[in-house]
């Protein structure tokens, strides 16, 4: 079914220490709704809406100041303290929720090409409520970058985690799919994992991703290690069932061995009682600590969701005239 012909579009922009880019962002940006306002493919209403995830550089001021400028266009919001990338991109979601027809979430970088969000509102007005931005390839990666992406992809495919090859968070999500994605209240957040979840009907747009414009990578290799284990633990258990069934391998090879064992030692051939001691040891030792990681990692996620903490607290709003605004407003987790 097709959707608006010109539907009030919300950009969603996450930003962590994005000073050295961030002018060359709103600029890029703003010139992509102004051609798509002109051409009658978006209404007037659309913006773009800025999420400060806890900078400690310029970077609100940048956006105070932007917003100044041209406040139809520039819209923000600012945590009061660093809440991970995830976290801005949903609060970012969630603010412009009941405001508009669509929001497209887009990184701050410019890696991703701003020019195909104009064929992302196109699939929308076609009738996909929820479109995907997909890399052509990953040759702007370094060798590291490339292969450890890949295996992040295949390691969650491994654990039966259905996200979209080469998609990060450069998406399109209708009203409809925002209103689905606000039931999903866990602390635990990977959006890769939950949008496909929805079971929305989809698009995919493609583009060429190029190198940063400015600035550093916010995903160095611990934080990428961590997000995957994040993406694993929120949407899999996958691993505890690998842990049981590694479990029952072990306990039926330390059978098979210890017959073997004792054939061998009625033959006067057996092997050393303290060799045979040493290896099992280190392999039951070895096993269980692993599943206590595993499940511990687990227990220790259900027990910061328990809590039912707020996921970040938003100390500053910078919106439309016409949009509510207000300070010190939360997201409960659950």
């Amino acid at each position: 079914m097709a959707q608006s012909n010109k539907p009030n579009i919300i950009i969603v922009v996450p930003c962590y220490n994005e000073e050295e880019v961030l002018r060359e962002t709103a600029k890029r940006l703003g010139n992509v709704l102004d051609r798509l306002r002109a051409a009658g493919e978006i209404a007037q209403a659309s913006n773009i809406l800025f999420v400060n995830d806890g900078s400690r550089d310029a970077t609100w001021d940048i956006v105070v100041e932007l917003h100044a400028s041209n406040p139809s266009t520039f819209t923000g919001i600012s945590f009061a303290a660093n809440r991970g990338h995830q976290n801005a991109v949903m609060a970012g979601l969630m603010e412009a929720r009941g405001r508009c027809d669509a929001t497209i979430s887009i990184d701050a970088d410019l890696q991703d090409d701003v020019e195909v969000i104009a064929d992302m509102v196109q699939a929308y007005r076609q009738g996909a409520e929820i479109v995907y931005g997909v890399r052509n390839s990953r040759s702007t990666d370094t060798f590291f970058k490339r292969t450890t992406a890949r295996g992040f992809y295949t390691l969650m495919r491994l654990m039966g985690v259905n996200t979209v090859y080469d998609h990060a968070d450069y998406r399109l999500l209708g009203s409809e799919a925002l209103d689905a994605l606000s039931e999903y209240t866990e602390t635990n957040l990977f959006l890769r994992g939950l949008v496909p979840m929805l079971g929305y009907q989809t698009a995919v747009v493609k583009y060429d991703r190029s190198e940063r414009f400015a600035g550093e990578s916010k995903y160095p290799l611990k934080k990428m290690l961590l997000f995957a284990v994040d993406g694993i633990t929120s949407c899999s258990d996958m691993p505890i069932r690998v842990v049981g069934v590694a479990g029952a391998v072990i306990s039926a090879l330390g059978g098979i061995w210890g017959l073997i064992a004792l054939l061998l030692s009625l033959f006067g051939h057996g092997p050393r009682a303290t060799t045979t001691l040493i290896i099992v040891l280190l392999l039951m030792t070895g096993l269980v600590l692993c599943a206590l990681g595993i499940v511990g990692t687990y227990v220790g996620k259900t027990y910061i969701q328990a809590k039912r903490r707020p996921r970040y607290r938003v100390a500053e709003k910078l919106l439309p005239a016409e949009a509510r605004v207000g300070k010190g407003q939360s997201a409960c987790e659950g």
